[in-house]
């Protein structure tokens, strides 16, 4: 077979995951011709993987997992490579009765000693029996199981050598169905526990209604498998509906970010995602290529979500690439998170990435989204993610806990099918965010508007000057577009408070070598948040690539605070807004 498998199914129905398990849902997705398809950083097409053979070999790895004297129940690593490998491991833990746990790679963490002790730490927090990745990360993986006394280690490759043991009984759906580590867990990592029902009424919802799925449909993705987005989004939703997905390497997104399109183009594909970082480096590198190749006229479902959602990004991509044939409403906002196996809210389909425009002041004084009008002094733009998926409700509640109404600004609690059974072995972590019930704390800030949800940012980011109520992603995205030598991710903002008051701290990460042309440009950025916003800041100019992201490479906001009150990064040259 020298052909990516095929877009349709002849002769075997279309099912919306409406499965007991994942085994269950791979029994039904290999009697079809649809599978799994991985292709190089160059586009080379270097795996074809059926489902029909992902099952037999996935049932046969199953065996040998057991073998090894892996036992039902028991967490599994799995350092989550883009390849085919990576997927027969994790659906033989599926056969086998074991929690696959899929891991990060080494892309986000600063060197090979960070990423290690990264490693080690998310392994124990799995309280993994055993963990497995690809042969280039051998021997980093050897040092990060070193003294964690597992059963056993190394390349998934080499377990072609294990002994067979017999097949044991299938899932049940209320058991553990895997671990899936939120993008944002560092120093202490938490395993987000999915139950197989969890994850079945999350694709069936999603793909059901969410995106509408039809028999035409074929999955593109460069997303990662240790994030939910490129988990449950591409590789296991797509299989639980009969699709077939085209695969590249995350890690070589950032390098060439046009042969995602370029392979859309290809093979006619219409279903893809990404945050908005992803689009934002399409239009950037388009800007220096001929995109006369491309034909995105067949990708009806332009998903966007993992982080805050920038409509001028979205804008810009549109008409970069309307000549291509993409249109502006295939843009699908999204919301949810990995608590929540998944998605918890879609946009209409068909229209597109719409706005909500408030006026900025009220929102930042009253915490109310007022509609703007031509006399607001500043209008905020927010994308709306719309309305919860079937069986999920949303409600915005105050900090006394209670409901606000439409257009009130506060804590976004949800509850549905697909929630999370906990964080695994962290009974005071889950008891903090999810109530007995059912109601889970998301920790994210919004409103709704016509009974659909509009999220404003996360409620551990929010600052407070003077009264006021300020999202640091307003500033951050203020000053990345006022200052040409800026680019997506140079800036983080942030408070600390001293005791006395709360100061607004802005890492910018400075390409300029000259000192006196870093302090010029800390003092024009101080000078424009004074001016524009009305905030007193401290400017730091950091090195580039300094500021740290997360595992699926955003900005953390988070750990840059951490490491500026730890003295991580130079303290002069600094401006604040005074002359």
């Amino acid at each position: 077979m020298t052909e990516p498998t095929p877009t349709r199914h002849p002769g075997l129905a279309k099912r919306f995951a409406d499965f007991g398990t994942i085994a269950e849902a791979l029994d039904y997705a290999a009697q079809g011709q649809t599978g799994l398809n991985f292709y190089s950083g160059k586009g080379v097409l270097t795996e074809i993987l059926p489902y029909a053979r992902l099952r037999a070999e996935a049932m046969l790895l199953a065996r040998r997992l057991l073998g090894l004297g892996l036992k039902p129940g028991e967490r599994v690593g799995l350092l989550a490579e883009s390849d085919g490998d990576f997927a027969r491991a994790f659906f033989a833990c599926q056969y086998a009765g074991l929690v696959p746990a899929p891991l990060p790679l080494p892309t986000a963490f600063g060197g090979k000693d960070g990423y290690i002790a990264f490693l080690r730490r998310m392994i124990q927090g799995a309280d993994a029996h055993a963990v497995f990745g690809p042969a280039i990360l051998a021997d980093w993986l050897a040092q990060a199981v070193a003294g964690l006394g597992l059963k056993c280690s190394g390349v998934i490759s080499a377990l072609a050598e294990a002994p067979l043991a017999k097949a044991t009984p299938p899932a049940a759906p209320d058991s553990l169905a895997y671990l899936q580590f939120s993008s944002g867990s560092t120093r202490f990592p938490l395993g987000i526990a999915v139950t197989q029902r969890a994850f079945m009424a999350n694709a069936h919802y999603m793909a059901k209604y969410g995106l509408q799925v039809g028999d035409g449909d074929r999955c593109t993705t460069w997303l990662p498998y240790y994030h939910d987005m490129g988990l449950v989004g591409f590789l296991l939703m797509p299989m639980a509906c009969q699709l077939s997905v085209d695969i590249l390497p995350t890690r070589e997104f950032a390098r060439r970010p046009l042969l995602w399109l370029q392979l859309i183009t290809r093979n006619r594909g219409s279903i893809s995602f990404s945050p908005s970082f992803g689009y934002e480096l399409c239009t950037r590198r388009a800007q220096t290529v001929s995109t006369e190749e491309l034909d995105l006229s067949s990708w009806r479902r332009a998903g966007i979500g993992g982080d805050m959602i920038r409509p001028a990004v979205l804008t810009r991509f549109a008409e970069r690439f309307a000549a291509s044939g993409f249109s502006p409403n295939a843009f699908i906002p999204c919301y949810g998170m990995a608590e929540a196996t998944l998605a918890l809210s879609f946009s209409p389909d068909g229209h597109g990435a719409r706005e909500d425009a408030v006026d900025g002041m009220i929102l930042e004084r009253e915490h109310r989204a007022v509609p703007a009008n031509g006399r607001s002094e500043r209008t905020r733009r927010f994308v709306i993610c719309g309305q919860m998926l079937p069986r999920h409700e949303a409600q915005v509640r105050g900090e006394a806990g209670n409901l606000l109404p439409e257009r009130q600004v506060g804590r976004i609690f949800v509850r549905g099918p697909s929630l999370m059974l906990g964080y695994h072995g962290a009974p005071e972590e889950t008891a903090r965010v999810l109530s007995p019930d059912g109601w889970l704390d998301t920790g994210d800030l919004g409103y709704l508007a016509n009974g659909q949800l509009v999220i404003t940012g996360r409620a551990k980011d929010l600052i407070i000057a003077n009264g006021r109520n300020v999202w640091p992603q307003d500033l951050e995205w203020a000053a990345e577009a006022e200052f040409a030598s800026l680019r997506s991710g140079d800036v983080a903002v942030f408070s600390v408070d001293d005791g006395e008051e709360e100061e607004v701290v802005v890492l910018v990460q400075c390409r300029l070598v000259d000192p006196a042309a870093r302090e010029t440009l800390a003092l024009d950025l101080a000078r424009f948040f004074r001016g524009r916003h009305g905030l007193e800041t401290r400017v730091v100019p950091v090195p580039p690539h300094s500021l740290p992201l997360t595992s699926s490479g955003k900005l953390s906001r988070s750990r840059a605070r951490a490491m500026y009150l730890e003295g991580a990064f130079e303290p002069r040259p600094a401006a604040t807004a005074a002359e």
